[in-house]
This record gives structure tokens, C-alpha cells and sequence, in this order.
């Protein structure tokens, strides 16, 4: 938008005789014109910030117009002057800093560090053993009560973006460095005072040798109070919303907009919902399994998913006849046959010969081989009882519904007969998930929009916008009567908010019908056209159409990328960084505009710079990812330990 601005000022300031450039040359020419006062931060500075604060004259794009804005209640010479003086040690021996509190031209306070400063943070100072790295205490830039600069001592994780100074670090670092570190200190200084004194601006910083001097004015209102109300956002930033909400009823373009045919009949809803993974137990009984419907005479449960069906008449003699048949039947009904972990036939036996069937199919007979439905194959009286341990296995045979488990005996004389079927069931937790979406409807509404999403509890959309926040897998227990399990997942729960539009019925929406036409059927050399008649007809027509010539512009901006040698002397918690490298020296990296001229594209070195990479398209990006993410993983917390996390 500023340039925009810019572009259609410098347009309007030039000569009239210009008019007879075409359109693009007139357009470049402004360009140009604009870039030569705005193209970067330090000619924005030269020419718009430091006189608009200072109350200077300011001129158009062409210079044909000059101006003097008056954008702050008073205005000083000098803000603050911050004097340093490197002794033979390296540390900084003498720092003086002076101030004009009240911005009436006279300095107020003078502040002279008491220790040597070894050690300069962003918002503060290190003091040590001078030349060395030992006995070191670090203080914080503040603002006391009555507006005096102070320094306060505080734990080095209360100081940021610090580094070494003093011969421990390297020769000469203060001294060859020295417009960097009044740079650095001054910006510790001022970033205290503007933050315990909004009003106050800098307008322009000069270094003068071991000076360095800030101009600064009172540019954000005209009080003589800190406390001012533009600033309150800043702690309450919650009041913005309602406040705009009030600006905005008493104000006649946001009310006309308002009452625009794309503005009435239209409101927003905020509309909540959650998709909840649900997760049921139910504790598991043996008989929910496998039970016995009928027959037989007896059950036993032995308490631990086994249980024991038994049939027939097992006492001594207790069934008689001559070469009889008796026959027991026993149902067994399998519900869950996947929990059935082993049915066997372990033992039976039978006075005088027997038979065990599963739904009619044969699977155990004895004392010898007796296949049919008849009478045994040998001597019926066999004076004794036949014992059977097969151990067979059944599960093959019980799928789930209801399954017959038929003794046959033939008795002559005095005889029993018993056979038991043992069953062990799987009686664990099984969990039963499903996805309760209550937001699939809005999420299927193309009038609606994700306006904010926690999931469990983390926020991953806020106000739109995703904040790269993703949940850590949860483990919770769930419990139900006796069964309790532990489930991890991804997530559990999100509960979202969509912003939707719906149509009040005041007034029709705007018909956008024809523009979507003319888009949909319109060519770089065709213009289609679709009108809608007072009948309720419609009338289609094309014509030919033509781009103007949009002439050719470089692929890029041509830059080139440089580096300087550094010295390592940032200081982290466990000392300076350089002493525990192998190589205490490191570099710089930098990217600069190249300059046209007639041989070609010229890459602007820098003191002490050696060309990395000419003037061209350079595309670094995936070294740019690559340093970030290693940032971002250096940052990340480390934990060590043999434990499942």
C-alpha cells in the first residue's frame, strides 16, 4: 500500500510534458523516482523519519513540493549519549551514559558504570574478572519509580543474546568492534526507556568515535503522562475488540459500508461443536461367552475365564438294562467365539461302550472303535468302566450360535457314563472406540469457517489463523466396573469454533453472475460477455481482445551473498562459546542488492567481506530451513531416560 501511494504521488508530480511518455515509461519513471527515496531502511530514514520527528522539511517523490509535518510535542538534540572507552584488558573500563529525562534539551542523569563491562547482552551487561571469564554477574537495563536509568543484577537466563568483549574471548575485540558495541548498548538502553516510556521515539542515532548519540522526540501523544491510552492495548490487548466495536458505531464510512447491499443482510454466528473420541468397556463374563442352554447336569467356574460343562450319570451303577442305549444331550451357546481361547473334551468315560458327538459329527468312542448308530461291535457286557482321555480339542467346531454335545452309552448289566466339556475364555478389556463428529455439518458448509480449534486442550487455530501447535499423545485410563484399561492416542477431544455467515433476508445477495462468466469464458485474446435482459433472457457476446505489450522484466533481483570472519564470543551459561570450540572463529553471513552498470551486475562488498556466491537469482531456501530448524531443535527440550514416553 505505501508504495502504491508513492507510485501514484510521483506519477502526479511529474512534468507535464512526462504526458507524452506512454503509460510504462511513465510508470517506470515513477518507480524509479520512488525507489530512490524508499529503497531501503536507512534512505527511509534520511528522508521521511528523521525530519518528519525533528520537524524538518520533508519533500515529494520529484522534489518539486516541500512540506514540514509536525508529528511530535517536543523534540531534543540530543536523547541520550552513551560514551565507551575499552582499557588494556579489553573490557569496557569506563561507560558514561547521559540523558535528557524530560526532553527539554538538558541532560538530566549521568550514569558511570561502577565495574568494567566484559560482556554485552540485548537488554543488558556482563562484569567480570577484568581480561577474564571468571566471577562474572550480570545485570538487567530498568527504569526505577522516578524515571532514572538503572541497572539491575539478575540471573543469566534473565539476559539474552549476550557475548564476550575482553581479551578472554579474543585480542582486540572492543576496539575493532567498537561502532558494533555502541549499537548494541545503546539499543539495551533504549529498548528500557521505550518500554517504561512509550512516547519516547528515536529519530536518528549518530556515532561519533567512542560516542553514540540518539535524537529523539515525544511521538506517540502529547502528555505528560506514560501512561496513555494508545498505549493500553499493549496490557489489555482483550479491550481492542469492544473499543472498535464503539469507534465503529459512530463512524459514517464504517456505517455506510455497513448499510451497502454486501453489507446488510448478512451476520456472522459463532457456532461451537466437538469431535469426541468415545471409548466404551464392558467387563466380560465367562457364561457372556459360552453357557449352557440346556442338558447336561452341572456347571463350575473356576473363577479365572474357565469353566467346566459336564453331562451324564456319573455314579456307580446308576443306569441298567440289557445292552441299552442312553442318551445325554447337553447345548452349548457360543456368543463370542474371537474370546474363546481353548474348549476341549479332556476325559470321559462309560460303562459299558460310548460314543461323543459335536452337532452329530463323531469325535470320540470307545473301548474300541464303535462308528454306527447301532449296537457296538462286540461283547456289550465288558465288565468295567472304559475311561477316555482324548483331549481333544473343539474349538474348530464352535463357531457362535448353539452347538449339541451328545453322549451316547450302551449299558448291559449295571454302568455310568460321564463326559465334560472345559472352556477358557479371554475375560481382558477390549476397548469400543468411535468419533462422535457433532462439526461435520459445519465443516461441510461452505458459509462456515474454522475460527479457533483446541485440541486437548492445545490451541491449533486461533482466530483463523493455524498457531503450528500439535498435542503430545495422551494416555488415559478408563474404567468400567471391574474392567480398567489405558488407552494412548494422538488426541481425545477437539472442540472448535466455525465463524458463519448467514443470510438475514433483509436484502437479496448481489447477482455476481456475470462477472463469473466473463471469467469462466474470457482468453488473452477473447472478451465474453453475458447480459441479462429486462424479460429475464439472456444475451451472450464475444469481441476480440488484446493485452498491451507488458515488455520484458528481469527474472529476479539479482543479489549476491558475502561473509565476514567472527569472532565465537557469545556467552551461554556454561561460559563463553568460542572456548569450546576447536575453532573460535566463525562467520557472517550476508545478502546484498547487486548495482547495475555497464559491465554488468556489481556485488557491493562490505569491510572485511569475501565474496560466497555473484550477483544472480540466488535461491538459498532450503539452507534457510535448515538454520531455522536447527534453531528451533536446539531450543526443544532434551530428556534422557530408559522409561516409555
Amino acid at each position: 500500500m505505501r508504495m502504491r501511494l508513492l507510485l501514484l504521488l510521483a506519477a502526479a508530480s511529474l512534468p507535464a510534458t512526462s504526458w507524452a511518455q506512454t503509460v510504462e515509461e511513465r510508470a517506470r519513471a515513477a518507480a524509479e523516482a520512488s525507489r530512490a527515496k524508499t529503497s531501503d531502511s536507512d534512505t527511509l530514514q534520511q528522508n521521511y523519519l528523521t525530519p518528519g520527528l525533528a520537524g524538518q522539511p520533508i519533500a515529494t517523490i520529484d522534489n518539486s513540493k516541500t512540506f514540514n509535518p509536525n508529528i511530535a510535542c517536543q523534540k531534543t538534540a540530543t536523547l541520550l549519549e552513551l560514551l565507551a572507552q575499552p582499557a588494556g584488558t579489553g573490557d569496557i573500563g569506563s561507560l558514561r551514559i547521559s540523558r535528557d529525562k524530560d526532553l527539554d534539551g538538558a541532560v538530566d542523569q549521568t550514569l558511570i558504570l561502577p565495574f568494567p563491562v566484559s560482556g554485552i547482552c540485548a537488554n543488558g551487561v556482563i562484569g567480570c574478572q577484568p581480561g577474564t571469564w571468571n566471577q562474572c554477574h550480570f545485570y538487567k537495563w530498568d527504569v526505577g519509580s522516578s524515571g532514572d536509568l538503572k541497572l539491575s543484577e539478575v540471573g543469566q537466563t534473565e539476559v539474552a543474546g549476550c557475548y564476550c568483549i575482553n581479551n578472554s574471548c579474543g585480542a582486540n575485540l572492543a576496539w575493532g568492534n567498537l561502532a558494533s558495541l555502541l549499537k548494541d548498548l545503546g539499543g539495551g538502553v533504549i529498548g528500557a526507556l521505550t518500554t517504561a516510556d512509550p512516547r519516547v521515539g528515536v529519530a536518528q542515532t549518530v556515532i561519533d568515535g567512542p560516542v553514540i548519540r540518539y535524537t529523539g522526540a515525544q511521538s506517540t501523544a502529547c502528555s505528560p503522562n506514560p501512561a496513555l491510552p494508545q498505549t493500553a492495548y499493549r496490557s489489555n490487548p482483550t479491550a481492542l475488540a469492544g473499543d472498535a466495536s464503539v469507534a465503529a458505531a459512530s463512524n459514517s464510512i464504517f456505517q455506510a459500508l455497513k448499510s451497502s447491499p454486501a453489507g446488510v443482510g448478512k451476520a456472522q454466528q459463532i457456532r461451537s461443536c466437538t469431535i469426541t473420541r468415545a471409548v466404551s468397556l464392558g467387563a466380560v463374563k465367562a457364561e457372556d461367552v459360552i453357557a449352557r442352554t440346556s442338558g447336561g447336569y452341572g456347571t463350575y467356574d473356576y473363577g479365572d475365564g474357565t469353566l467346566a460343562f459336564m453331562m451324564g450319570s456319573p455314579a456307580d451303577n446308576s443306569l441298567g438294562g440289557s445292552c441299552t442305549f442312553f442318551d445325554y444331550r447337553m447345548t452349548l451357546h457360543v456368543e463370542d467365539p474371537d474370546r474363546l481361547v481353548d474348549v476341549r473334551l479332556p476325559y470321559w468315560f462309560a460303562d459299558d461302550w460310548g460314543q461323543v458327538r459335536i452337532d452329530g459329527n463323531l469325535v470320540s468312542s470307545g473301548p474300541s472303535a464303535w462308528t454306527g448308530m447301532g449296537y457296538p461291535p462286540g461283547n456289550c457286557e465288558r465288565k468295567g468302566t472304559f475311561y477316555a482321555y482324548p483331549n481333544l480339542d473343539l474349538k474348530p467346531f464352535l463357531t457362535k450360535g448353539d452347538h449339541e454335545i451328545w453322549l451316547r452309552v450302551a449299558v448291559s448289566g449295571g454302568g455310568e457314563a460321564f463326559a465334560m466339556v472345559q472352556a477358557s475364555v479371554d475375560l481382558s478389556c477390549k476397548p469400543t472406540e468411535q468419533l462422535v463428529d457433532l462439526c461435520a455439518a459445519n465443516a461441510a458448509d461452505s458459509k462456515c469457517q474454522l475460527y479457533d480449534e483446541a485440541v486437548d486442550g492445545v490451541d491449533t487455530v486461533r482466530s483463523g489463523v493455524a498457531t503450528g501447535l500439535t498435542p503430545l499423545a495422551q494416555t488415559r485410563l478408563f474404567e468400567s466396573g471391574t474392567c480398567s484399561l489405558s488407552l494412548t492416542r494422538p488426541w481425545f477431544e477437539r472442540q472448535r469454533k466455525y465463524r458463519c455467515t448467514i443470510d438475514t433476508g433483509a436484502l437479496p445477495e448481489p447477482d455476481l453472475s456475470r462477472g463469473a462468466y466473463i471469467i469462466d469464458h474470457s482468453t488473452e485474446t477473447l472478451l465474453a460477455d453475458r447480459v441479462t435482459n429486462k424479460d429475464g433472457s439472456t444475451a451472450t457476446s464475444s469481441r476480440g481482445f488484446a493485452l498491451p505489450d507488458r515488455g520484458s522484466v528481469p527474472a529476479c533481483e539479482a543479489i549476491c551473498k558475502t561473509r565476514a570472519p567472527k569472532a565465537n564470543s557469545e556467552a551461554a551459561i556454561d561460559g563463553v562459546v568460542g572456548a569450546k570450540q576447536n575453532a573460535p572463529v566463525g562467520y557472517d553471513t550476508f545478502y546484498h542488492t547487486c548495482t547495475a552498470s555497464a559491465s554488468g551486475n556489481h556485488c557491493p562488498l562490505g569491510t572485511g567481506e569475501e565474496l560466497v556466491s555473484d550477483c544472480g537469482c540466488l535461491d538459498d531456501f532450503p539452507e534457510a530451513v535448515v538454520m531455522m530448524q536447527t534453531v528451533r531443535l536446539g531450543g526443544a527440550d532434551m530428556i534422557c531416560t530408559s522409561e516409555a514416553r
